[in-house]
């Protein structure tokens, strides 16, 4: 949900430029706030396998197998994985398409699309792929349009060209999934994304359960499978 995503929308943007927006005190925070949110929501125990889809310079897959998960990141843009591979950290990186993915049936626990999704069309394909290569579900964070992120973001610099999204839109992708979810969990964040001290101290004291946050959460469980046993 931030500047990096410029990338995936196609402009040039280096991957060192992509990745420093992390090291930046407010994307530091907004970073930190989403992978909290994520590790919250996801019902996966460390060692799990794990897809980081649409990883982009692999910030999140390395923050991810820093927690212990066992972890493959993969991304369209070939230099932005060979960028991610020179990294430190325990991860795989592969270069390919949310629509075909390059994984057998069930070769992950769970896929994670962190805010990747949202430059993919159709979603529901990318979405059933990612379904397609898991036991137990997929985690997606979504840009939110029912935020104060979309009033002022949308459509503009690294925003240019995402879609913004709603729980409803993730149930109606949802019905086109084999076997059908049985449980989707929700979450957001990220609610005032200015990042200053009263954006951080509201983002203490406001629900996740709330659905007004940028950085929207949907985690999608197969039946039978709510959490991975690695």
């Amino acid at each position: 949900m931030n500047a990096h995503t410029n990338s995936r929308s196609g402009e040039a943007l280096e991957p060192a430029a992509y990745e420093a927006w992390y090291h930046r005190p407010r994307g530091a925070w907004i970073a930190d706030t989403e992978f909290a949110l994520m590790r919250r929501v996801l019902p996966a125990a460390p060692r799990a396998r794990l897809l980081d889809a649409g990883c982009g310079t692999g910030h999140f897959s390395r923050r991810f197998a820093a927690a212990g998960f066992e972890v493959i990141g993969l991304d369209a843009d070939a230099r932005a994985v060979a960028w991610a591979a020179r990294r430190p950290g325990k991860v795989d990186y592969v270069a390919g398409s949310m629509q075909a993915l390059p994984f057998v049936d069930e070769a992950f626990d769970f896929s994670i699309a962190v805010t990747s999704l949202c430059f993919v069309e159709p979603a529901p394909m990318a979405l059933a792929e990612l379904w397609r290569v898991v036991r137990h579900g997929v985690l997606l964070g979504l840009l939110n349009r029912r935020s104060l992120l979309w009033r002022y973001k949308h459509g503009r610099g690294g925003y240019r060209g995402a879609r913004w999204d709603t729980p409803a839109a993730v149930r109606a992708w949802s019905r086109g999934l084999n076997p059908r979810p049985v449980t989707t969990v929700y979450g957001s964040a990220v609610f005032f994304p200015g990042g200053g001290p009263p954006a951080r101290l509201a983002e203490t004291l406001l629900p996740r359960r709330l659905p007004w946050g940028g950085f929207l959460v949907a985690c999608l469980l197969k039946p039978g499978r709510q959490g991975a046993d690695s």
